[in-house]
């Protein structure tokens, strides 16, 4: 199975392979030259540019959003030049064509409909986060396994029973999907929602799912994410004690 940066889950430290590095970019960059880290800043980017342009900015430097990101201006000027020749020496970057640019490397320049399965706390949460629409993910089904919940509406949207999830996936048109069930549930709902033709899995359940190569996977493990806080925290209570 495959994650949404087209590597194995579980084997983020091996090489991509041969047919994904030989996959070139529109400005003939190497796609195995691109790395997770640097799509994960594509999207601070992508949010530090907006709130710029909210602000009245046009053109931006690399030194301003190495600023925001905490990073080097010569790692920003490595990851934006897979975009293409968009910046300028003295002058900087058009904001509003970087935006275009970084939207466009990630797949945002158009909308993604995504279903949610599992409609809990953490989905009427997820639902209630408007930052996704602007992004470009619409909502437009959910799905629970609970007869109860069948036919209720949540946010002016149906939740519909499992056994009618291939249906309404197909009719929607919907391709991303989201799991937000205990982990015991997790991976037959991951197996009914591949069969509906979903083609990507954001997945909060704690537990590896199985999917097949061409379904692509994201994992947020909150316990995980919370245990890495804990550790930078200790961490950091070492090192004053040492000092």
């Amino acid at each position: 199975m495959r994650d949404d940066y087209g590597c194995h889950v579980g084997r983020d430290s091996q090489p991509m392979s041969k047919s994904e590095s030989a996959r070139s970019a529109p400005n003939g960059h190497s796609e195995a030259r691109l790395s997770r880290a640097s799509v994960h800043r594509f999207s601070l980017y992508l949010r530090h540019l907006q709130r710029f342009v909210r602000e009245g900015v046009q053109t931006v430097s690399s030194s301003q959003l190495g600023e925001a990101l905490g990073i080097t201006d010569a790692q920003v000027r490595k990851d934006l030049a897979y975009l293409g020749n968009l910046g300028q020496p003295g002058i900087g970057y058009p904001a509003q064509e970087l935006i275009a640019a970084l939207r466009q490397r990630l797949g945002i320049d158009r909308p993604w409909a995504t279903v949610i399965v599992g409609i809990g706390n953490l989905a009427r949460a997820l639902l209630r986060h408007r930052g996704f629409e602007q992004q470009g993910f619409r909502f437009v089904a959910l799905f629970d396994a609970d007869a109860k919940k069948v036919g209720q509406a949540v946010d002016g949207l149906e939740i519909y029973g499992m056994a009618q999830m291939a249906e309404v996936v197909s009719r929607l048109g919907a391709e991303l999907g989201v799991v937000a069930v205990p982990a015991e549930a997790a991976q037959g709902v991951a197996n009914a929602l591949v069969a509906a033709g979903i083609r990507g899995i954001l997945n909060f359940a704690p537990t590896v799912l199985r999917l097949p190569p061409e379904v692509s996977l994201v994992a947020v493990d909150l316990a995980v994410q919370m245990e890495q806080l804990a550790f930078l925290v200790h961490l950091n209570e070492e090192v004053d004690k040492e000092g």
